[in-house]
C-alpha cells in the first residue's frame, strides 16, 4: 500500500481546496469556506501554521448547508453521527482538521489509507498542487450519479466527496475506483 505524503512546511497557497469545498444546495452549487487567521507578519505561512478563524460560527453554518442539502439523501442518517463532530468541536490548525476529516471519510468510505506528513525534499517527491486549485476546471469525466436536487438543476459534478458519500453510501468507494483519469 503506498503511503500519501503532506508536507507540513511549504507555503500555503490561497484559492485551492485547502479551505474549501463545494456541496450540492437547493440551487446548484454551494461553496463553503472554512475561513483563515491571516498572519499579517508574515508574507507567506507554512501548511502547518494556518490556524482556522475560530471566530465566527463558520461550522455551525457549514452543518446547517449540509443537513439543509443532504438531509433527504438516501444515506445522511447513515453518516451524520460520522460527521457531526467535525462541525463542532473547535480545532486550532487547519490542517489538523483536513487530515482528521479525510481520515474519517476514507475510514467511512472503507478505503485502507495510510499518509505521512513530511518536510518538503524536491528531489524526492512529486507535488500535486493543480489537483486541488479551486479556480481550475478539473479535465475529469464523471459518471452522473443521482442527486438529491438533480431534477431542479441537474447532475453537477467534482463536489465534495460528502456528495457521493451521502448520496451513493456504501458504494462510494467503488463509484472512484472507476473514474477514468
Amino acid at each position: 500500500q503506498k503511503k500519501l505524503l503532506f508536507v507540513r512546511d511549504t507555503h500555503y497557497q490561497k484559492q485551492t481546496f485547502r479551505n474549501r469545498c463545494e456541496i450540492y444546495g437547493a440551487n446548484g452549487r454551494l461553496k463553503l469556506t472554512t475561513p483563515i487567521v491571516h498572519n499579517k507578519n508574515k508574507s507567506h505561512q507554512k501548511e502547518e501554521e494556518v490556524q482556522i478563524a475560530n471566530t465566527t460560527a463558520w461550522q455551525k453554518r457549514h452543518w446547517k448547508s449540509i443537513c439543509s442539502a443532504y438531509r433527504s439523501s438516501p444515506y445522511f442518517e447513515f453518516y451524520e453521527a460520522d460527521l457531526a463532530p467535525f462541525y463542532k468541536k473547535k480545532v486550532a490548525y487547519l490542517m489538523q482538521f483536513n487530515l482528521d476529516l479525510l481520515n474519517k471519510i476514507m475510514e467511512l468510505i472503507e478505503y485502507p489509507f495510510s499518509y505521512k506528513v513530511i518536510q518538503w525534499d524536491i528531489n524526492s517527491h512529486q507535488r500535486m498542487d493543480s489537483l486541488i486549485d479551486a479556480k481550475k476546471e478539473t479535465e475529469i469525466d464523471f459518471e452522473p450519479y443521482r442527486q438529491v436536487f438533480e431534477n431542479k438543476n441537474g447532475f453537477i459534478a467534482n463536489l465534495s466527496i460528502i456528495d457521493l458519500l451521502f448520496n451513493l453510501g456504501p458504494s462510494t468507494l467503488n463509484y472512484l475506483q472507476n473514474i477514468q483519469i
